[in-house]
């Protein structure tokens, strides 16, 4: 037999115990949704226009484009009377690779009317918890040699403070030389759910582009991210209703992308046009392959994929 072969089929069989707990994982998360009398949909995975953001990269399909999200099909059932809805889906990100990226993952977004985003952040986590127990999993679990107690209340600090707390500079300097997500990623991650899962919350309006801003606080918007163990699982905002808002928005980010020589999208008006429909609401993106790496203390992505692109 051929070596490689010989070692792909190695690489196969030790994730046997983890793409059973990943199966076991999605089995749960499909069934609390249906328990919630949520719509489980499907959209297509190749568009004409991705929604245009400054740091994510789309794949090309044809004249068309492999989805980054589901995000603006999902919305326009959502602005077309659908109040809660649900979807677990292939993602496609160009560029992205490491031990928690791929360019191909997968991904459960749901959005539900009514809600807002703290609203929001408390489903998310019933939802997890109801998930681990399911998977036979105690309170407290085990993570890269971290003990992570699951129980409620999890921990909510906003993004400003969480600057003070952990960086060498404040959000607002960061913001000024334009290195936030560079701050976030080196000083304030790896310091966030270490003990209890915890939610950065509160961005600051700049990095939010399809959020709506706070009332009574327009430098800050109503956005959220989860993290477990150092890890970023999700990522969820109250939705912005406002399209000529929306508008500026995504033109301003077509600038930043131009600037970076990243792919020219056409602008998705179907969806800008919905938004004059959309309820006030609430949406959030969860990485499902992240989330089965807390639940079976992988230390990399690749350990709870099947098949990562180099053993194609």
């Amino acid at each position: 037999m051929d070596k490689s072969i010989a070692d792909d089929r190695f690489i196969l069989a030790r994730k046997t115990e983890a793409l059973h707990v990943r199966a076991r994982l999605i089995q749960s998360i499909r069934r609390y949704f249906i328990n919630k009398k949520f719509l489980e949909v499907e959209t297509p995975l190749c568009i004409p226009a991705p929604a245009p953001e400054e740091h994510i990269e789309a794949l090309r399909c044809g004249d068309w484009f492999l989805q980054t999200s589901p995000e603006i099909c999902m919305k326009r059932l959502l602005a077309a009377g659908y109040p809660q809805i649900f979807q677990i889906c292939k993602c496609f990100r160009a560029g992205e690779r490491g031990r928690l990226h791929l360019s191909e993952f997968t991904m459960l977004e749901w959005y539900v009317a009514g809600f807002d985003y703290r609203l929001l952040m408390k489903q998310c986590e019933e939802m997890i918890i109801a998930a681990a127990r399911d998977l036979g999993l105690a309170d407290r679990i085990t993570y890269q040699a971290r003990e992570i107690n699951l129980a409620c209340p999890w921990e909510a600090i906003p993004v400003e403070e969480a600057f003070k707390k952990y960086s060498p500079v404040t959000m607002t300097e960061a913001l000024n030389r334009d290195n936030f997500d560079e701050i976030l990623v080196e000083y304030i991650e790896p310091n966030l759910g270490i003990n209890r899962p915890a939610f950065l919350h509160d961005y600051p309006a700049k990095m939010a582009s399809l959020a709506r801003l706070k009332e009574g606080n327009n430098s800050v918007a109503e956005r959220f991210e989860l993290y477990i163990g150092g890890v970023e699982l999700a990522n969820g905002f109250s939705e912005l209703t406002d399209a000529p808002e929306q508008r500026r928005r995504f033109m301003e980010a077509q600038k930043m992308r131009a600037q970076k020589n990243y792919a020219a999208y056409p602008l998705p008006e179907k969806f800008l046009s919905a938004l004059d429909n959309l309820p006030a609401s609430a949406g959030i993106a969860l990485g499902i392959d992240r989330l089965a790496m807390i639940f079976t203390n992988a230390a990399g992505i690749d350990d709870v994929v099947a098949f990562p692109p180099e053993i194609l």
